[in-house]
């Protein structure tokens, strides 16, 4: 009796569970698949559990196509991701490589913290951006409610240059300030 259970197709339903187990072995082996295209793909794996027939065929396909898997770059089958998924990784993959992308640990950084009025951080922010002066002093910079915090492997070289330009300005007021009493 159970040899006639398997001599019968399956239904879409048991197709679509091995089609999902054979995918996952696939990622699970290799990492991702580079086998599976389309439903005839399946077939050697159908046919060594059922007898090979057309109808077996048609309901590899019909489980395929009830998967709706989305397909990489070279045409093979994503179990993993759904195609909304897809289309985003490829969006942020194609913006990553515009962008010139690249990642740091920031675990090693020491951070600073410049405060200031918030209506003058963007700017400053793009005037520190822009300079050769700080260029190599700090990894990058954030725009905090009331100020810059800074994130830096070359603190004591951030320090002074953010105290050297500090006493300019503040230098600089003094002396306009002495100038306008007298």
């Amino acid at each position: 009796m159970s040899q006639n259970k398997l001599k019968k197709n399956p239904s879409r339903e048991t197709c679509e569970s091995i089609i999902r187990r054979i995918l996952n072995a696939e990622i699970g082996q290799r990492g991702r698949n580079e086998h599976f295209r389309q439903a005839a793909d399946f077939m050697p794996y159908f046919e060594s559990l059922y007898p090979a027939s057309d109808s077996l065929a048609k309901q590899v396909q019909r489980a395929v196509k009830t998967l709706n898997l989305p397909k990489d770059e070279h045409g093979y089958f994503i179990i993993n991701k759904s195609s909304r998924q897809l289309r985003q990784d490829q969006e942020l993959k194609r913006m990553f490589q515009m962008s010139e992308s690249v990642s740091y640990d920031l675990s090693d950084c020491e951070t600073l913290f410049l405060k200031m009025q918030h209506s003058y951080t963007d700017y400053l922010m793009n005037l520190i951006a822009e300079s050769e002066t700080f260029e190599g002093a700090y990894i990058t910079m954030m725009k905090t409610y009331d100020g810059i915090l800074f994130y830096t492997r070359e603190k004591i070289q951030l320090l002074k240059l953010l105290e050297e330009f500090s006493c300019l300005i503040s230098t600089e007021s003094s002396l306009s300030d002495t100038e306008n009493s007298q």
